[in-house]
């Protein structure tokens, strides 16, 4: 076993001060700090355990949105009578993130923080050169095994793809991160992996994630998060798709379209290309389909996942139509 030291942080300030020190890891539902330390990817030195700081589990939702804080669990979040009435893609994208078990640990910033899955990132010992890792080394990714990989955001450098659920569903409802004193909407907290992927989140040290916000939409209310995987529980998103719609009084011509992919990008993906061809549009299935398109515009496939850029648009038509239907 490698040796760490272990800090219960007294209070959020404390917390950061500890956060920034050298070798330091926040500790909440240690859902993704497991995985990554078994693997050998994390080697904390210092574990700081922020789990029993008081108010950051709070959820608030009123008419001008939601406030989430960063220690509330996404199972908690996922059963919240106002997030499942008022923003049903957030619900709908938290238990389809993960098993029961691991939804009642983990929580709703240690999810935002959460690495990649790519099988070359999670193996040191086999596969050295990962410029997520250890910067300049290489990515071992790119000509070996690529099904599971991104097609749109990827660079030289990396093209592992950005996992979780509940941030593309937060991308398209443009939901914000409190940092402590400064916020960063979703869109700009990820980062594209450019020259530099071991730099994933646009946190800096002495920050951690206080909470989320999410402003109130007609939009967020009528929406769905569509996730396509190989098996029915428990896998990452081939392909996925948060969609919201807001109609005109006519039921049937769009005033306001969120859409953000997941599964298909190195980062959650907004699709404004697509929002753009279709708002002000009646709502129809063709002009649905050949707006979808757009979603995928600039992709780049590496192989094996070349299916992901006819899967993706797919998926963002069945989910707009199927909101279409309960107009």
């Amino acid at each position: 076993m490698r040796d760490f030291s272990y800090l219960r942080a007294g209070s959020v300030d404390a917390a950061r001060e500890a956060a920034a020190l050298p070798g330091a890891m926040l500790l909440a539902g240690g859902t993704t700090l497991i995985d990554l330390a078994k693997c050998g990817v994390a080697e904390p030195d210092t574990l700081v355990d922020i789990t029993h700081l008081k108010g950051l589990d709070r959820i608030t939702v009123d008419e001008r949105g939601a406030t989430i804080g960063a220690l509330a669990r996404m199972g908690h979040v996922a059963d919240h009578a106002d997030i499942k009435s008022r923003f049903p893609a957030i619900s709908e994208a938290l238990w389809q993130a993960a098993s029961a078990q691991i939804r009642n640990m983990a929580t709703m910033g240690g999810n935002l923080m959460q690495r990649t899955r790519c099988p070359y990132f999670r193996d040191p010992s086999n596969f050295p050169a990962c410029n997520k890792r250890q910067p300049g080394s290489g990515c071992s990714a790119i000509g070996g095994v690529t099904r599971g990989h991104a097609v749109l955001g990827a660079s030289d450098a990396c093209i592992a793809m950005y996992p979780g659920d509940l941030a593309v569903a937060l991308a398209a409802f443009d939901a914000v991160v409190h940092l402590g004193e400064r916020r960063v909407s979703v869109d700009d907290f990820f980062l594209l992996p450019g020259t530099t992927p071991d730099r994933e989140h646009a946190i800096e040290p002495g920050e951690m994630i206080t909470a989320i916000e999410i402003p109130g939409s007609a939009a967020a209310r009528r929406s769905t998060y569509l996730k396509i995987r190989d098996r029915q529980s428990y896998e990452f998103a081939a392909a996925s798709a948060a969609v919201g719609i807001e109609f005109e009084a006519d039921g049937r011509t769009i005033r306001d379209l969120r859409v953000a992919l997941g599964g298909v990008a190195t980062k959650p993906w907004r699709a404004r290309a697509v929002e753009a061809a279709l708002n002000g549009k009646v709502l129809e299935p063709d002009a649905v389909r050949a707006a979808s398109l757009l979603a995928v515009e600039g992709a780049v496939d590496h192989g094996a996942n070349h299916y992901k850029i006819a899967l993706a648009p797919r998926v963002v038509a069945r989910a707009i139509l199927k909101l279409g239907e309960t107009a």
